[in-house]
């Protein structure tokens, strides 16, 4: 009897879980208020495989139409938007991005299971039957023989030019043998990623140190850790932790001991999965005719080629080895107590933060963990927001979110100038065990014209509340707050025609030109003043304590660039033209090479968790993060000249620029927005750096200017920019 009712109770509850996935499933786009949200986000496995595979059926059913019309009956709406509206708006499509987020997120280790599993699927579904289709191919081609017939806009002609193009560029032009070979060393390279997000996500090291053996840092921040058996204190290698304590401990044991293990996270497995990745990647490249990844993931870029991102790299690093010597001579001369250099004279990595810190408290009289006091996150978030509204003309409504994967996840309402509903901002913002350590804006719900609400996802990882003290925030989570809304911003505003141009799927090495920009802002006296309110007096930041901040914030630019540098030079090595693909050696060989004031370490394997080397669509890519600032600065100048909260500059900025998404080449946006090309300028002067150094530099190496190089329109190139297949874009800080 009690079996029966056992299959009975089984039996009911499938039954259920089904009844609710097709409710989802045909619930999945229409979202019109924040209660549908949870519909994108199952949090049951046996629900996230049934949809997937109901999803999947019904994008065969839609390429299956595609590909039945004959083709004089072929029409743009039939074909080129039926692919685009399936490859970005389809539920498949919408529900990938949603599984893609959930398997970094759910608190859930079948949730995050299921979504990863579920995820591999989808993509690999997409790489045969989308991607790689030569009868989806074919159908494309049927259409541009016809599409004289057809009144295309601009946006539209761009777009079909394109896709046709990206067609050939995965392989559709090779034999059936190589594209075979192309189709699965794809899916082979889709699971080596899920490998090495998933290994990084599991990495769960913590080290133990005793009580006295933490001294410097604050008691609050003590009391928060946990404790084992022996009594000791255990930290974990999570973002807040670790810059706490690399920046306050007096200890330099702990300091070392917690450097090391930040710097280990997912070796020695990453390893090895970095090194098949690089090998396979390779492989995809040369069967696609070109000489390395690299030459392929940077031929739809702005900047083209390896050479020229070479040579601007290098014109940089040269440009700011001057400044960075300067602030290394100045750290050296105030070295705290018990802090000394290595035998060859330059700073221990595990010191570096410290030392910086105890400069900052001397020189400019900053105490890191007195200032956070100054920022609780609730304040911040509010009056960021109306920042925001001022600026941009927009509002927001800030909501407790319901059902969706955590209780801490919070949704923001966007609405238009024009009061309508224009998209939801999902903030999940602190760190938790078992959740992605990364900050990033990821996309769910794409923003068309004419549709609805568009989705966005805005992760960080802001240390919780410790007893009756509020989420308080560093200056470097502030700059990270507003970088990612930044990204968020540009998505929900980005409202295009065709959803494969929609938000921030733009050229990569212009995805972070709007979060650049944004981000700073936090660094103006007036901004400052306002997002400041310390928790506890409810008094703003003193102007002579903000004006000490914004000097302290342009000292360490010379070291911070050369590691932008050094980030950069080791994407584009990993997947270069090296015979040798380990990348421990690409990485020491780098390291060796460019540190000029930070002694090396044997047990440094940072590049086993640095996700920008294989996910968010960055890879050979990490340069776009200099590249796009430059211009990111030009326009946060110009804007600052006009008032950081004119409202009419900021339609402009969403008018010009934002609202195009990528269905623009970005330097016409840049040109259409500044009345001019945009130049390094204000880059140079922000940076404190020799405009002569830089720019001889560029030329001697490269034979043009910096200015052309960078903020100059492509010639040739047709505008409307989007070289990228259709597919999921992450951006990620």
């Amino acid at each position: 009897m009690r079996k029966l009712l056992y299959k009975k109770s089984i039996l009911f509850i499938t039954f259920i879980i089904l009844l609710f996935s097709i409710f989802c499933a045909q619930a999945m786009r229409t979202i019109q208020k924040k209660e549908d949200i949870k519909k994108l986000f199952p949090q049951d496995p046996k629900q996230i495989r049934y949809l997937t595979d109901r999803f999947i059926g019904e994008a065969q059913e839609q390429i299956n139409k595609i590909i039945s019309i004959k083709k004089e009956a072929r029409t743009f709406i039939s074909t080129p938007l039926a692919l685009d509206r399936l490859s970005c708006f389809s539920n498949l499509a919408l529900f990938l991005n949603s599984l893609d987020s959930l398997k970094e997120l759910s608190p859930k280790k079948g949730v995050r299971e299921a979504a990863r599993e579920q995820v591999l699927k989808m993509k690999n579904f997409r790489v045969e039957q989308i991607e790689n289709s030569r009868q989806v191919y074919q159908a494309l081609k049927e259409y541009e023989q016809v599409s004289y017939e057809d009144y295309l806009s601009e946006e539209e002609e761009y777009y079909l030019e394109k896709i046709i193009e990206d067609f050939k560029r995965e392989g559709l032009g090779l034999s059936s043998k190589k594209l075979e070979r192309v189709k699965k060393l794809k899916m082979e390279i889709n699971e080596l990623e899920q490998q090495f997000s998933a290994n990084i996500l599991k990495d769960n090291t913590t080290i133990s140190v005793a009580p006295e053996d933490l001294a410097g840092l604050d008691e609050e921040f003590i009391d928060g850790l946990g404790v084992d058996e022996q009594g000791d204190c255990v930290l974990g290698t999570d973002y807040p932790t670790a810059f706490t304590v690399l920046s306050c401990c007096k200890i330099e044991e702990t300091r070392k001991k917690m450097h090391i293990a930040f710097n280990n996270v997912a070796y020695p497995k990453n390893k090895i999965v970095l090194q098949k990745l690089i090998e396979k990647r390779d492989e995809f490249a040369q069967l696609l005719g070109f000489e390395s990844y690299a030459d392929f993931d940077l031929d739809d870029q702005m900047a083209k080629t390896p050479k020229i991102v070479h040579d601007f790299l290098t014109s940089l690093f040269k440009g700011a080895e001057n400044k960075a010597r300067q602030e290394f001579e100045l750290l050296c001369k105030n070295l705290p107590k018990g802090v000394v250099l290595s035998k060859n004279g330059k700073i221990k990595p595990w010191d570096v933060k410290y030392i910086n810190s105890h400069y900052e408290k001397k020189n400019f009289k900053i105490d890191i963990e007195k200032i956070t006091k100054y920022f609780p996150e609730d304040y911040v978030l509010k009056e960021t927001l109306k920042i925001y509204e001022e600026f941009f003309g927009i509002r927001f409504k800030i909501l407790q979110a319901d059902n969706l994967w955590h209780k801490d996840v919070k949704i923001v309402e966007v609405y238009s100038h024009e009061e309508a509903l224009i998209g939801y901002i999902l903030l999940d913002l602190y760190s938790r065990k078992d959740k992605s350590s990364q900050a990033y804006s990821s996309e769910i719900v794409p923003p068309i014209q004419r549709g609805g609400p568009a989705i966005n996802l805005v992760v960080t990882n802001f240390s919780k509340i410790r007893g009756n003290i509020p989420v308080l925030l560093t200056l470097d989570e502030i700059g990270t707050l507003w970088h990612e809304f930044g990204h968020a911003l540009h998505y929900i505003l980005g409202r295009t025609e065709l959803a494969t141009f929609a938000g921030f799927n733009v050229k990569e090495d212009f995805g972070e030109m709007p979060s650049q920009m944004l981000d700073q802002w936090p660094y103006e006296k007036e901004i400052l003043k306002r997002i400041s309110c310390h928790y506890k007096t409810k008094k703003p930041l003193s102007s002579k304590m903000i004006d000490k901040i914004i000097e302290s914030e342009r000292f360490y630019i010379g070291h911070s660039l050369l590691t932008q540098c050094f980030y950069s030079f080791l994407s584009l090595q990993c997947f270069g033209k090296n015979k040798d693909k380990n990348p421990k050696k690409i990485y020491d060989r780098l390291k060796n090479g460019m540190s000029k004031y930070i002694e090396p370490f044997d047990e440094d394997n940072m590049y086993a968790s640095f996700g920008h080397l294989v996910l968010y669509d960055m890879h050979a890519k990490y340069y776009g993060y200099l590249w796009s600032n430059v211009s990111a600065t030009d326009i946060f100048y110009t804007i600052k000249r006009q008032g950081l909260l004119n409202a009419e500059v900021g339609k402009k900025y969403v008018r010009k620029v934002l609202s195009k998404g990528g269905s623009q080449e970005p330097g016409i946006l840049l040109e259409n927005f500044l009345g001019r090309e945009s130049n390094q300028d204000a880059f140079i002067e922000r940076l404190g750096l020799s405009q002569e150094i830089v720019n001889s530099n560029f030329q001697d190496d490269l034979g043009v200017t910096f200015d052309n190089a960078v903020g100059g329109r492509k010639r040739g190139r047709k505008p409307g920019a989007k070289d990228r297949d259709p597919k999921r874009r992450r951006i990620v800080l």
